[in-house]
């Protein structure tokens, strides 16, 4: 009778892994400009999104996910395998914040591609002591049959030259298959992440349209089996090793996928809206791969939801530009994830800086710029300004606002930021030029009552500025061509405005502001 329960369960639990598969994404956190996770939970939900994976167990996140029926991934980081204690972590990071009306926690990521090749080994030997430290734990929190632990592993752990001859790298072996027996043990998938955009980025003789989804003029052959695509062959790659280890028929889910959008050559806007649909139309077809007909995976997980403008960018510029989303959850391009909305919903309520940019100064010289440069880009972000990049073709004094900005907008908009010794200055015309767009920082805080105060008496001082200056350049009281940018002017007033009257548009300026 007992066993007969147990395969009832077994059977229920695979079913309903297959009925509810669906298209969901990464909600990853290293960003400079940070929006409320509410705002963040709520663009989820316009976009009726209902999985969503994070890199930690973020207490901020997973508060604004209870009760919203989300189902999560949570994770562990490769740092922390050696030294967290299980039952300290399942009782801080699922215990309080399950049950009823609460978060819905299906899986813990226990640790993220720790068997990367650059990694030389470092983590690979704490993966399965720590999976089975934290079962024993989840099994005492009564929470083991509902949230399964996995491992994301990078599509590096396998090799081939054809799908079907695909193993694991030697070194491996013996760790993937305690691995792979665990995870059937416990009806827990196999999770991997595939990026074909970074086979084409690192081998110049890709061939590019094997990256993308509209067939190609170079597919691989193996044996009775075509490959027009580098996700059908990288997934079939996968399914070959893991059958070799006995486990063909093991559930697969896509942790990260994706296509970046900016910060190298390749990486644009059109290129990631023809790879992710393309995706998501293959995937919702049910076609499969050829080693798995009629049977895709299990979820999929996109990379990423909001671009990451503080991550490092070793492994190139590209890094800080994965979201389908910017920074500030507007919508990089449209995009129809098949969840009932035919395009992507902006996030809403984004508490925004105010309406200003650090532009570099038109009538200054610039030859003594490059340690302020240095220490803009150092800090804040300037991939977009690289080869490949969106702001690539700008001319060097947009080059030095756009740095310069950059780094005002991450200081909060302070004043003294825009200083540069003389070098800066503030405008209230937005300096973006083409899809070279100039960011307005976020706040993931509300304007407090004690800061709009100060923050009008900061404008009153601009304003109080451009005057001085003003008057000391122009005796005539004619102020139809100040404040001329390369772009265009801070403020022009149009002919014949006199000095009076060009005070009174200040004065009133200053005090909508």
């Amino acid at each position: 009778m007992a066993s007969g329960v147990a395969l009832f369960t077994l059977s229920l639990l695979l079913v309903t892994h297959q009925v509810q598969s669906a298209i969901g994404v990464n909600w990853g956190t290293v960003s400079f400009h940070k929006l409320r996770p509410s705002t963040v939970v709520d663009l989820l939900k316009a976009n009726k999104i209902t999985k969503v994976k994070l890199f930690d167990a973020n207490p901020d996140a997973l508060r604004a996910l209870m009760g919203t029926g989300i189902q999560v991934m949570i994770g562990i980081p490769n740092e922390m395998l050696s030294t967290f204690s299980s039952d300290l972590f399942v009782q801080q990071n699922l215990s309080r914040f399950m049950g009823k009306g609460g978060a819905d926690i299906r899986y813990i990521a226990v640790g993220n591609e720790p068997f990367l090749t650059s990694y030389g080994g470092q983590f690979q030997n704490y993966v399965v002591p720590a999976m089975l430290n934290l079962q024993q734990s989840l099994v005492k929190a009564n929470l083991a049959s509902y949230v399964k632990l996995v491992v994301p592993c990078n599509a590096d752990a396998y090799e081939s030259n054809v799908p079907s001859q695909g193993m694991f790298r030697p070194e491996l072996t013996q760790i993937m298959t305690q691995l792979v027996s665990f995870l059937n043990s416990n009806v827990s998938p196999f999770v991997v992440n595939i990026y074909p955009f970074l086979s084409l980025y690192g081998n110049s003789d890709f061939p590019q349209d094997y990256a993308f989804f509209e067939g190609s003029s170079h597919p691989v052959l193996d044996g009775p089996n075509a490959y027009y695509n580098a996700f059908d062959g990288n997934f079939d790659t996968l399914v070959a090793a893991l059958a070799k280890l006995g486990y063909g028929q093991m559930p697969i889910v896509i942790g990260e996928i994706g296509w970046p959008t900016d910060g190298a050559v390749g990486a644009n806007l059109t290129a990631a809206r023809v790879f992710n649909q393309g995706l998501i139309n293959h995937l919702l077809s049910n076609k499969g791969t050829p080693l798995r007909p009629g049977s895709p995976p299990a979820d999929v997980y996109l990379f990423g939801l909001l671009d990451e403008g503080a991550k490092s960018t070793l492994p190139g510029n590209f890094e800080r530009h994965w979201g389908i989303f910017s920074f500030d959850g507007q919508a990089k391009y449209r995009l129809n994830l098949g969840l009932g909305n035919r395009g992507l919903k902006n996030a809403e309520n984004v508490q925004y800086l105010p309406s200003r940019w650090c532009v570099a100064h038109p009538s200054r010289d610039m030859t003594q710029v490059a340690d302020h440069l240095r220490l803009a880009c150092s800090q804040a972000d300037c991939t977009t300004l690289n080869d490949g990049g969106s702001c690539s073709q700008l001319g060097e004094k947009e080059n030095i606002s756009y740095a310069f900005n950059s780094y005002y907008q991450l200081q909060m908009q302070n004043e003294k930021s825009c200083d540069f010794d003389g070098l800066g200055m503030v405008t209230f015309l937005d300096p973006s030029v083409g899809d070279c767009r100039f960011l307005v920082g976020v706040t993931d805080k509300g304007v407090s009552s004690g800061a709009e105060p100060m923050a009008r008496w900061s404008i009153y001082h601009i304003c109080i500025g451009v005057v001085v200056w003003a008057l000391s350049q122009y005796k005539s009281g004619d102020f139809s061509h100040i404040f001329f940018s390369n772009n265009g002017p801070f403020f022009n007033m149009g002919p014949g405005i006199s000095a009076t009257r060009f005070l009174r548009t200040l004065f009133q300026f200053s005090k909508v502001m």
